[in-house]
């Protein structure tokens, strides 16, 4: 890491000075936990007008996926407040997990928003350990922006891998790196320190590409999109799906 980043990444901290000093202290994660799931509510209803069609499109390939009970197990990993029970078709029995309890309340109102949905339950757990679901459980995986924040992101598409019946398929959505030596990398390399924090785990330099071509799935489909957001640190994001 050069001299600059170092520089900079240490200014960004004397900045929010408050904000490590009470990460440090343990009282910044319990706050993060309770006040994010907020802040996602208002963050994915942006991010849905902006992705809509991409989403419509991503999402509409579930149908083909269903038997002649016209029904699909559907596992959504980092389930969030629900923003993308809207783009599944009816016919998904959908199963949320979640290391965050606090999103629960906001999951309840979005599957009364989409009666089309069949709500199982709601797991209180981490992607990386899943064992309260079965092996072979699932015929859809959906993870759209979570492998930014999780601990091990090698570890969690093992674990997705488990859980999907074979043929079984994760559609993805995942924001990425900038490219390596671009300014714009940079800016991730000195903000992501402190961003990390204010978004619960959000990683920004991730090359999340490289862990899906690795995983061992029989066929990965992805592209990539430029950032919903310019102002945000946040980079270009894949889209795609990977079949068991």
């Amino acid at each position: 890491m050069s001299a600059l980043v170092r520089l900079l990444q240490l200014l960004v901290l004397l900045l929010t000075l408050p904000l490590h000093l009470m990460v440090l202290l343990g009282c910044w994660q319990p706050l993060c936990k309770s006040y994010f799931p907020y802040l996602m509510v208002v963050l994915t209803v942006k991010n849905n007008r902006k992705m809509e069609s991409k989403k419509r499109e991503l999402f509409s390939q579930i149908k083909g996926l269903m038997g002649a009970s016209r029904k699909v197990s559907l596992l959504e990993l980092g389930c969030g407040t629900g923003a993308n029970f809207q783009f599944y078709p009816p016919g998904c029995r959908i199963t949320c997990l979640d290391p965050n309890p606090h999103f629960e309340k906001f999951l309840r109102k979005s599957m009364a928003e989409n009666r089309h949905l069949q709500y199982e339950r709601f797991v209180v757990a981490p992607g990386e350990d899943m064992k309260q679901l079965a092996d072979g459980s699932m015929d859809v995986v959906v993870c759209t922006l979570v492998l930014c924040s999780v601990q091990n992101p090698r570890r969690v598409l093992q674990e997705v891998q488990r859980v999907l019946r074979p043929g079984g398929v994760l559609f993805f959505w995942e924001h990425v790196a900038e490219p390596r030596g671009s300014w714009a990398f940079m800016w991730q390399q000195v903000l992501e320190p402190t961003w990390k924090h204010i978004t619960d785990g959000c990683y920004l330099t991730r090359e999340t590409w490289k862990d899906l071509e690795n995983a061992q799935f029989s066929e990965v489909q992805m592209e990539q999109q430029p950032p919903p957001f310019k102002w945000l640190p946040v980079g270009p994001h894949i889209m795609g799906k990977a079949v068991k």
